[in-house]
């Protein structure tokens, strides 16, 4: 792939992948050709990305398999699902990677991570790198990373708003209007995040920033702490990885079948 292509997504449904949506989002005029038919999808695209459900994944590769040639990119953003398996599923040599966003992809601030196939080169990377640049943060890494990731940025934007959602409601509870203390708590979040990317700094630099001997942080921090947010967290981050990874057990095993 010596140039940007054509793109083609295969999805059943109507509602839009996060990504999908932050991939046009720069454009007034989106100008995309919708079709029920995933052969012609394929067969009018160079880079193709499977959009469905880990369990659909084997049916719709099946589907379009003899369709797909030299020319074709495949990129897999089904949770769990390997490169192994979709190099088992798609013809021999197929150019297969393996990539998983976030949902702020919505608004151009995701965080992507992919990984490339046995038969991906790097200028493969690169294309898929300038597909996605504006969704927000795209790296690349092993495969072993993509189930982390998924722990990490898939599942941990709701960490996230669950986090935001508790700011809140203990605002509620000391008395501020609930609207006030969500539009609050959001901003925080977003504030802090920003503040967070932007400087380059640790966290924990960050947070000793925040504190004073004996100030209001510092206090609210170790209420934090006995409650075992730190330990509760890593867990979240761990069991939503292990279960990325169980996924992908389950897609080899299907596709074997």
């Amino acid at each position: 792939l010596k140039k940007q292509g054509s793109v083609g997504f295969l999805k059943p449904g109507v509602k839009p992948l996060g990504f999908m949506k932050g991939y046009y989002n720069f454009s007034q005029e989106l100008g995309i050709a919708v079709t029920h038919s995933n052969i012609e999808v394929v067969c009018g695209s160079d880079v193709v990305f499977v959009a469905v459900k880990p369990h659909l994944v084997p049916l719709v590769l099946k589907e379009v398999t003899q369709h797909v040639t030299g020319r074709h990119m495949i990129v897999s953003v089904a949770a769990g699902v390997t490169l192994a398996t979709l190099e088992e599923l798609l013809p021999e040599n197929s150019v297969a990677i393996r990539l998983m966003p976030n949902l702020p992809c919505l608004v151009q601030e995701g965080a992507l991570l992919f990984a490339r196939g046995s038969h991906a080169k790097q200028e493969d990377g690169a294309l898929l790198r300038s597909l996605l640049h504006r969704c927000g943060l795209v790296e690349e890494g092993p495969e072993a990373w993509i189930d982390i990731h998924t722990g990490l940025s898939g599942s941990g934007v709701a960490f996230v708003y669950l986090f935001a959602e508790a700011l809140a409601e203990g605002a509620v509870k000391m008395g501020m209007p609930s609207a006030l203390a969500h539009s609050i708590a959001s901003q925080t979040v977003l504030g802090a995040g920003r503040l967070l990317r932007d400087s380059g700094k640790h966290p924990a630099q960050l947070r000793s920033e925040v504190c004073t001997p004996g100030g209001t942080t510092i206090y609210g921090l170790h209420t934090l702490e006995q409650g075992g947010v730190r330990a509760s967290t890593m867990s979240a981050v761990e069991s939503a990885t292990e279960r990325a990874r169980e996924l992908g057990r389950k897609s080899t095993a299907g596709s074997r079948k």
